[in-house]
């Protein structure tokens, strides 16, 4: 019993990033295993966009299911969701979204610490949270709160990042579990849980 605890340790990923991380998402997508136990959830900063454009481009790099969130949209293992732009992402304790218009945070709308923070008060220490490249501080304290929760938190190595600002503003306030470059991610995401 104990042995299964251990290996569905981990109930979900949160990655966020903003500039040059999709670059970093279209290395990664494509080496993931078609089959997952973890539900990956993506906060992008970018600009406010009618269309679904992003997440049919994502669909394309990932044998798993993608799609953009709807507001109250369950949370489900092996499936790939993205943050539409322009809401803040949320977390519900019974594991749905919820998206929120309320004030942009570190400029930005989704936030990621407002994600990083609702996911780690979900999900607690079954949630991994992974910080990519951005040119601003959004993450760093939501990284926090998922490390003060029991969750597991990475940050892509600056030196492997297009803006490596964001990863090592995290990196300079606190220890991180691990820190990975696109082929790290890529080992940890398919063999979490194993």
């Amino acid at each position: 019993m104990e042995e299964n605890n251990v290996k569905n340790r981990y109930k979900a990923i949160v990655i966020g990033g903003s500039a040059g991380s999709l670059s970093v998402l279209f290395e990664v997508f494509p080496a993931l295993k078609p089959v997952l136990d973890v539900a990956i959830i993506l906060v992008l900063h970018r600009k406010y966009s009618g269309d679904s454009s992003l997440s049919d481009l994502l669909s394309t790099k990932t044998f798993l299911p993608t799609k953009e969130i709807d507001d109250k949209d369950p949370i489900l293992p092996g499936h790939v969701y993205l943050a539409p732009a322009d809401y803040h992402l949320l977390i519900e304790k019974n594991h749905f979204f919820s998206l929120d218009i309320s004030e942009k945070i570190n400029y930005s709308r989704p936030s990621l610490d407002v994600t990083f923070e609702s996911a780690a008060d979900t999900f607690g220490s079954s949630l991994v949270a992974m910080l990519l490249s951005g040119s601003n501080n959004d993450g760093t304290a939501g990284l926090k709160a998922v490390k003060d929760a029991g969750g597991f938190i990475i940050a892509q190595n600056p030196e492997s990042a297009q803006m490596p600002y964001m990863p090592q503003s995290a990196i300079n306030k606190m220890d991180m579990d691990l820190i990975l470059d696109s082929r790290g991610i890529i080992d940890f995401i398919n063999t979490i849980n194993q």
